[in-house]
């Protein structure tokens, strides 16, 4: 018998589609506070929750084998003075359709200039600037795991030539060419756009700076969907202030929310969103705790392994 501690801020939503399914020998307690958690959870050998939740808790759960995040990101799980002793697995293969949304529908916005003509029509000017195009262009993909990799498929049905720079990896079929280690510079000398969405870890802190954006061209535009930790955001602000790179459409921050006094707010060049490009949608994560429920039943072994010392 295996005891769920269900810890969300959607602890109904979630409990409602995991008690549909009818799991076999499994009792659910379920809380949206952390610290009800650690009283009803006692007992729990499974957490099933955010990552913030569940870092507050599984010091106290002697029994801990699995916690399953709601997130891809499981930052506060990985405080090296909180236990390890278990599996833990994340959310992935499930945010890649989001993502290819948000990313496409800000860089078909600046070639087709979709802001500038709404500003026409405001003024009742008859605009004929030529719009730009997506074929052709070429973008770079800091990052091609499943997010990555549904970029570059995205990019391909726009004709666009894809550049990957990546850890070690080249498993994606629609990355034209691969960089590794050293060669980040040759990855950005002639970029259209530069899209990143790495993982918060030791090995991409601040990748994203000064260096970086010399490299690219001055029409480059930088998107980030992965960490606000993977840039120097100072770096960032002097690269858009100069001119240095086109635009930037951000999703994440070193600091969220962003403070309401921050340059990057009122800065022309700038396209900022709230942490919004690929939400958790209960229905998509539950999939993958059944099926991870299902293989822990089976003695098999999980999928969404989360792997401590790299933090992915």
């Amino acid at each position: 018998m295996h005891r769920l501690l269900l810890l969300s801020h959607h602890a109904d939503e979630y409990l409602s589609l995991i008690q549909a399914a009818n799991l076999p020998g499994l009792s659910i307690a379920a809380t949206s506070d952390a610290e009800e958690g650690v009283i009803c959870g006692a007992d729990c050998d499974i957490v099933f929750g955010e990552p913030s939740l569940a870092s507050r808790v599984i010091s106290y759960l002697s029994g801990l084998r699995w916690v399953q995040s709601t997130w891809a990101g499981v930052e506060p799980l990985l405080d090296p003075s909180l236990r390890r002793d278990y599996i833990l697995t994340n959310a992935r293969d499930v945010f890649g359709g989001f993502m290819s949304e948000y990313v496409f529908a800000y860089l078909l916005a600046h070639e087709r200039r979709i802001l500038q003509r709404h500003v026409s029509q405001a003024a009742g000017k008859w605009d004929k600037t030529l719009p730009g195009t997506l074929r052709g262009r070429k973008i770079g993909l800091m990052g091609v795991g499943s997010i990555g990799a549904c970029l570059a498929r995205t990019a391909k049905h726009f004709g666009m030539t894809v550049k990957g720079y990546t850890r070690t990896s080249e498993t994606c079929m629609d990355v034209d060419a691969y960089y590794h280690g050293p060669d980040l510079k040759a990855f950005a000398a002639d970029l259209d756009y530069l899209v990143s969405v790495l993982p918060n870890t030791a090995g991409t802190r601040r990748i994203v700076d000064a260096a970086l954006f010399d490299a690219l061209p001055p029409k480059a535009v930088f998107v980030n969907v992965g960490r606000g930790s993977a840039v120097d955001e100072f770096a960032l602000i002097e690269a858009l202030r100069t001119g240095r790179i086109a635009g930037a459409v951000l999703d994440v921050f070193q600091e969220e929310p962003l403070p309401p006094g921050h340059i990057l707010w009122r800065m022309p060049n700038v396209r900022i969103t709230s942490h919004t490009a690929a939400p958790s949608v209960p229905e998509d994560i539950v999939r993958i705790f059944l099926e991870n429920y299902r293989r822990l039943l089976q003695g098999e072994a999980l999928h969404c392994q989360v792997d401590f010392e790299r933090g992915y």
